[in-house]
């Protein structure tokens, strides 16, 4: 009995009443619940979620760290909040391909690519934050990246400067309230000079991070719009500031909106 025992380790198959793997199956379980919870909520702390989970703190906690390992959730050092994290989306991002804006995007993107020699980019919104779903890259050595799931702040963003613009004041003021990180010195770190950008934003219908979130990277951006005349969604062009000159940006500018409202119309959209 002994020998079976210290077998088991190793591989070999197990007793018909070994709980095992009806054991696994219940902590599979518990950690599907406690990641729906975090992705339901917008930041829980340790003790608030095994409150919502009726689990006991050390039990979430190994949870949460076995999650996070595989970027599934995230902890947001301030206040010590757990989120979602961009590991849940890479595998959920196998259902987005057959959403229609994904799907939709796909074409649109790679004619910008080859129409300006620069990365077209796809990005949504989550929690204030651009969260990016696709890219079609360029063939250029020296190029812009930004895989499946990166999250980049809305207002160093070209595509999050181009949702912001048209959403109500209230909730852009809302955001900005929350914080306005400065990453290079052309960042928007004041409220006053995010709000003026998102009116000319608005004025020519595109945005342009200029060297707000990176130096020497310039981003060209414009909104896709739901079936309500909201922003939902947002394409763009990235690339080196010394392919992607201010000059060319407007030009470049006018092609990004040409094929978000290509992408609006195809998904049932339409413009406010």
């Amino acid at each position: 009995m002994s020998q079976m025992a210290e077998s088991r380790p190793r591989g070999r198959p197990k007793s018909f009443h070994d709980k095992t793997a009806e054991n696994t199956i219940q902590s599979l379980d518990r950690a599907l619940m406690i990641l729906k919870v975090v992705s339901e909520a917008g930041g829980l702390t340790l003790s608030e979620l095994a409150a919502r989970t009726e689990q006991s703190a050390p039990t979430v906690y190994r949870v949460l760290t076995t999650l996070q390992t595989h970027g599934f959730v995230e902890m947001e050092e301030p206040g010590q909040l757990w989120h979602v994290g961009g590991g849940a989306y890479r595998v959920g991002s196998q259902f987005l391909r057959r959403t229609k804006v994904v799907e939709r995007a796909r074409q649109p993107m790679d004619r910008l690519m080859r129409e300006t020699g620069e990365t077209a980019n796809l990005g949504v919104e989550m929690r204030d934050q651009v969260l990016f779903l696709a890219q079609v890259e360029t063939h250029e050595t020296i190029r812009a990246f930004f895989a499946p799931g990166t999250l980049s702040p809305m207002h160093a963003s070209g595509i999050g400067k181009a949702l912001l613009a048209w959403y109500p004041e209230a909730r852009v003021r809302a955001i900005a309230a929350r914080g306005l990180a400065r990453f290079t010195a052309q960042s928007l770190a004041e409220e006053p000079a995010l709000i003026a950008d998102l009116a000319r934003i608005r004025s020519r219908g595109f945005a342009i991070d200029d060297e707000e979130r990176t130096d020497g990277m310039r981003c060209v951006a414009a909104p896709i719009f739901n079936a309500h005349g909201e922003p939902v969604a947002g394409l763009s062009v990235s690339g080196p500031t010394f392919r992607l000159t201010a000059d060319r940006a407007a030009g470049i500018g006018a092609e990004v909106r040409r094929a978000a409202d290509e992408v609006t119309l195809a998904t049932g959209g339409r413009m406010p």
